[in-house]
């Protein structure tokens, strides 16, 4: 009776294990609180837009976020990849960018949270004060139209021109109305902006470009925007998902205090905090 007993449980077992494909695995851990793990996919500047995402991943990966970073050097694929649904969402740009390119190119990618403030600078590899333009120097700006205009505000801001009444941070170079040393405008693609440094004498370099050409803003810019910039970068989605837990928790982590003390130690006052 002892030897049918254990005849049936082997056949059993064996029945068991061959409905499970022969082997015993054990399932894999479910992510902390028990949800399933879902993918994130976020499009950014290298820097510092992806050294932050990459600094949450693992506070992300324990909410059960895995958060893939695609690194972009252009303003244009993130917001075009959002729109299209490759990605998720974007981290490079400030809200003026945002709704100029919404309008241009009719889409509605809406911001969700702010995170950095990046003060735009002038920087220099032939003088060393912009009391030292010459005569007919060459300045080089960004040739987007929220970026430009922000250039020549900061171009006024300190004494270089005067811009026609009104003309702020939307201004143009035809706006410019003083130009006592005739200087040229050179616009150029921002991410080229510091290829171009040794060819002209002054540009106007947004920090993340100016970072990853090595350029310290609070030492080398010979002027640079204040605290009080109206420009901080936004985490960008669309509005069909803004408001997913997914994209909440992102956010939560991008304002964090742990994000909070990432830029003021690694970036120690070129970049600052927005929240």
């Amino acid at each position: 009776m002892k030897k049918l007993v254990v005849s049936v449980l082997s056949t059993v077992l064996a029945f068991s294990l061959a409905a499970c494909g022969g082997k015993t695995e054990t399932a894999p851990a479910p992510a902390e609180g028990g949800q399933k793990e879902v993918t994130l996919k976020v499009g950014a500047s290298p820097v510092p837009h992806a050294a932050i995402l990459k600094f949450i991943q693992p506070k992300l990966k324990e909410q059960g976020v895995n958060l893939e970073v695609q690194e972009f050097t252009d303003y244009v694929q993130p917001n075009v990849q959002v729109n299209e649904k490759q990605l998720d969402a974007n981290f490079f740009q400030h809200k003026p960018y945002l709704e100029d390119f919404n309008k241009g190119q009719n889409m509605n990618l809406v911001p969700v949270v702010a995170v950095h403030i990046e003060p735009f600078g002038a920087y220099s590899k032939k003088i060393k004060s912009v009391d030292e333009l010459a005569d007919g120097a060459t300045i080089a700006l960004p040739n987007d139209p929220t970026n430009s205009g922000r250039a020549l505000a900061l171009l006024e801001k300190n004494g270089v021109i005067k811009l026609k009444e009104g003309a702020g941070i939307s201004g143009t170079v035809k706006d410019v109305v003083e130009n006592k040393k005739n200087l040229k405008f050179k616009e150029v693609e921002a991410a080229m902006l510091p290829r171009v440094l040794e060819e002209v004498d002054l540009a106007l370099i947004n920090t993340n470009y100016a970072l990853e050409a090595k350029l310290v803003p609070t030492k080398d810019a010979l002027f640079i925007e204040d605290k009080d910039s109206p420009y901080a970068n936004f985490l960008v989605a669309r509005p069909d998902n803004k408001d997913s837990e997914a994209i909440q928790k992102l956010a939560k982590e991008l304002n964090s205090p742990e994000v909070k003390k990432f830029i003021e130690d690694e970036y120690k006052g070129a970049i600052m905090p927005a929240f």
